[in-house]
């Protein structure tokens, strides 16, 4: 055990459960349903960090080991992922998130190789992201009120079936796995038709919450627009016009600079900017821990909390939402001498 593996948890478990109360807070008043979305995907987030603090300050057991992997390796990120769903399929992201959850049966197909046995349980995945990739499309296409309650359905039947299957799956002596040089948890006690299971939960989740952060950066800037509009033949159209936004935010990118700098930006751009980046840093040093690599795994996971939370601060509809106590003019401060 080391100071950090105990503090780096703690915190990011706090941070998670502050930050869920205070989006569940805003969801009271607004009824929004990306914030209740969010509030469970940080949640979620506080219990896995928290399963992290328990296990490195006292000791890993099983039931920590396998409450670890349901809530901090598979929900945490498809939850915020779902909530970026919600908040923005009105504007046709629905086509880049059935992309991401097909890419992500895909990966569980590709990955399948190495953990022998897995394949069954890869092909049923990789069936289902693409059904549920089928139905996002087309809901995009037709009724796009629709795409987020359709993924959240996909995700919440997908969740029960995963927690029965983590709870009943073998795991190996003595009950858990960390890296025996850093003491951080990883994947591996678990069989592999377990591990398979993380790709449309992470990997479409992670993408999902990183580039809807982007797209809506895009969106509040002052653009500059290198590829235009066309009008394109299905599919085709929307490959045209995922890359114009890329190459679009990049080349918007110095306006964006010169407005902040002057005070004219939108806050929402630095807002979802740092969203995008706080789930990029821990989609990264995640994926670096299943290859081994797990010196960095807590610090980012504490540095992805703390820069969604930030951009949800610097976001100006949090201070229009800002309650303080008022005072009637004329009114006496108690305590005052």
């Amino acid at each position: 055990m080391t100071v950090l593996n105990v503090i780096l948890p703690l915190l990011s478990s706090l941070a998670s459960f502050i930050f869920a109360a205070l989006v569940l807070d805003q969801w009271r008043r607004r009824r929004r349903s990306f914030q209740v979305v969010w509030a469970a995907g940080l949640t979620w987030y506080g219990i896995g960090a928290g399963t992290e603090f328990l296990g490195s300050a006292f000791g890993w057991n099983e039931a920590l080991y396998r409450t670890w992997y349901l809530f901090g390796a598979l929900f945490v990120a498809a939850y915020l992922g779902a909530g970026t769903i919600y908040l923005l399929s009105r504007s046709g992201f629905g086509y880049f998130a059935a992309v991401a959850v097909f890419l992500g049966g895909l990966l569980a197909i590709g990955v399948s190789g190495r953990y022998p046995g897995s394949r069954p349980t890869a092909t049923v995945v990789f069936a289902s992201a693409t059904v549920a990739a089928i139905v996002l499309s087309y809901l995009t296409a037709r009724r796009r009120a629709l795409v987020g309650h359709a993924a959240v359905a996909f995700l919440v039947a997908a969740s029960l079936v995963v927690t029965v299957l983590v709870a009943t799956a073998p795991v190996d002596p003595p009950g858990f796995a960390t890296d025996p040089r850093t003491h951080v948890p990883v994947g591996s006690g678990f069989p592999g038709y377990i591990r398979v299971l993380s790709g449309p939960f992470n990997v479409a989740g992670a993408l999902c919450l990183v580039f809807g952060g982007l797209f809506s950066a895009y969106v509040y800037m002052p653009k500059r627009k290198l590829l235009r509009g066309r009008r394109l033949p299905p599919v085709v159209g929307q490959g045209y016009a995922a890359l114009a936004v890329a190459v679009n935010l990049v080349a918007s990118l110095p306006r964006a600079a010169s407005s902040l700098f002057a005070g004219r930006l939108n806050s929402r751009v630095p807002a979802t900017l740092l969203i995008a980046a706080g789930g990029f840093v821990p989609g990264v040093t995640s994926g670096l821990n299943r290859f081994g690599i797990t010196w960095a795994f807590f610090l980012g996971e504490l540095l992805g909390v703390l820069l969604i939370f930030a951009g949800f601060l610097v976001s100006e509809d949090v201070f229009k939402d800002l309650r303080l106590p008022r005072r009637e003019p004329g009114a006496e401060v108690k305590g005052r001498v």
